[in-house]
């Protein structure tokens, strides 16, 4: 298994390498770094938006918290905010790419500098993006546990052959060549999600009632619809009111949402939508596939060894399979962390060199110098990842997926409700806009690490909680400062 990895590995740094060089050039500027200089066929575009918003998270790390959780995992992660998820994208992707294509906007946060006709707005969005960087290093950690147990090496070669490579490449070649490195991505994801999925069939040979007995057996908690004694699946506030909130948000990042500007003509959204909707649902339930690790691995040990979180589906995919499926099944896990990874270095690469840099230091440079200065940010972004990634694997709470998490869901909660008004409100107000992110931001991280409400009180805490209260706060204030400034504005009328 160790060789046939390596020999796939060189295979496919090649064929990304190729798609690098004929990107690099096509890529005269930052524009056709951030967009693509090509024409995408929509449904190549809705394979990259389902293998962009699957990440590592997807196929690695909530398959993890599952196995040792149980069901109610399962109804948090597998139903309640894929539901909500891709009933927001549907609804906010067309009026969000209209928008988008008037203005040009290159990322989310020019977007709401030109919808709002505020500096400031687009600056503050820029800022705290970079909560982003924690979305990184979850991905880059998945990625190295997977690897290091397929080719048993020390796990410090395969991350810094991981961040580095894919860093490297993305530096060159942008959106040119993500659409289509994502594409095959998805393909092969598609089929390591069958695979996944179907290989716990022999634990269904008495019914669903004997896989549920299976699971009662190792422990009656993880058939249960809530799990008290876990951190993060414990009531139904918990893993379905928050999640369906968290869901409904979670379309706000910039690897999401900005992906229909790609596309070239409206027509086009259409099956960019119905492509990316059907593979990210048959993607978002992989995660029950952490079930059949923890039938596999009922003690979460191996060799008197305990396994843990975001080790459960690199060990159990390599002591399932037959070596030569495990090898594509590990490459399949690999796609789901590399498709999101690069989504995620293009747009917040991006958004560091056009809404920060450029309007700072870069107001003279030509396109060329622009792009060369992006090429630096990844570099940094690359040195940032890999040292966290490396203290997250070597002293995690419970799993990085908490440090992503935290972050990640600040950030969507901060652009929620800009998002909706500047789709949606018939007047763009930015005091409502950047007053709802302040607030979103303020109560996020308030709630979690001043440990407001009963939910923070262990030495775990569940990010979804604090996000879905910053979500709900950060409407009432938005829409009460919308409401009292266009009072203000009849009262002068």
């Amino acid at each position: 298994m160790v060789i046939a990895t390596s020999i796939l590995l060189v295979l496919w740094a090649g064929v990304v390498l190729y798609f690098t060089v004929i990107s690099r050039q096509s890529t005269g500027s930052i524009r056709d770094y951030a967009l693509g200089s090509m024409i995408f066929s929509p449904v190549f575009v809705g394979l990259s938006l389902a293998a962009g918003m699957t990440s590592a998270a997807t196929f690695i790390i909530n398959p993890g918290l599952i196995g040792y959780y149980g069901i109610s995992g399962v109804i948090s992660y597998a139903i309640s905010l894929p539901l909500a998820a891709l009933v927001s994208l549907v609804i906010l992707t067309r009026k969000f790419r209209q928008a988008g294509s008037s203005t040009r906007a290159l990322t989310l946060a020019q977007w709401m500098g030109h919808m709002y006709q505020s500096r400031a707005i687009s600056t503050f969005f820029a800022v705290i993006s970079l909560l982003l960087i924690t979305f990184l290093v979850l991905i880059t950690v998945g990625l190295t546990q997977v690897l290091t147990s397929a080719l048993k090496v020390d796990y410090r070669f395969v991350l810094i052959g991981i961040t580095f490579f894919v860093f490297g490449y993305m530096a060159f070649g942008g959106a040119n060549t993500m659409v289509y490195s994502n594409a095959i991505q998805a393909v092969l994801m598609l089929i390591v999600a069958i695979t996944l999925l179907g290989s716990g069939w022999s634990y269904f040979s008495e019914g669903l009632s004997g896989f549920f007995a299976r699971l009662r057996s190792i422990d009656p908690r993880l058939v249960q619809p809530t799990n008290p004694d876990s951190p993060l699946f414990r009531d139904y506030f918990e893993i379905v009111v928050a999640q369906i909130i968290v869901g409904v948000a979670i379309i706000c990042q910039p690897h999401i949402i900005t992906k229909s500007l790609l596309l070239k003509s409206e027509a086009h959204v259409k099956s960019y939508l119905i492509s990316g909707v059907v593979v990210q649902t048959l993607f978002f339930l992989v995660v029950i596939a952490g079930l059949y690790a923890r039938i596999e691995f009922p003690d979460l040990t191996l060799n008197g060894q305990p396994i843990k979180p975001d080790s459960l589906m690199s060990t159990f995919v390599t002591h399932h399979f037959q070596p030569i499926v495990a090898v594509l099944v590990v490459f399949g896990l690999l796609a789901a962390g590399i498709s999101t990874i690069e989504s995620l270095i293009q747009s917040l690469s991006t958004t560091i060199t056009v809404d920060l840099l450029q309007p700072l230091l870069l107001r003279k440079a030509d396109q060329h110098q622009v792009v060369r200065v992006n090429r630096v940010v990844i570099l940094l972004l690359a040195v940032v990842t890999f040292f966290i990634s490396r203290q997250q694997i070597e002293h995690p709470n419970l799993s990085v997926a908490m440090l992503a998490q935290n972050g990640v869901y600040a950030f969507f909660a901060a652009a929620f409700f800009p998002v909706l008004m500047g789709i949606f409100g018939k007047q763009k107000v930015p005091t409502a806009a950047l007053a709802a992110a302040l607030t979103a931001i303020v109560v996020h991280f308030s709630v979690y690490y001043l440990r407001l409400t009963p939910y923070m009180q262990g030495t775990v805490r569940n990010p979804a909680i604090p996000a879905a209260l910053a979500i709900i706060s950060a409407l009432l204030v938005g829409l009460g400062v919308y409401k009292a400034m266009k009072r203000k504005t009849i009262s002068k009328d």
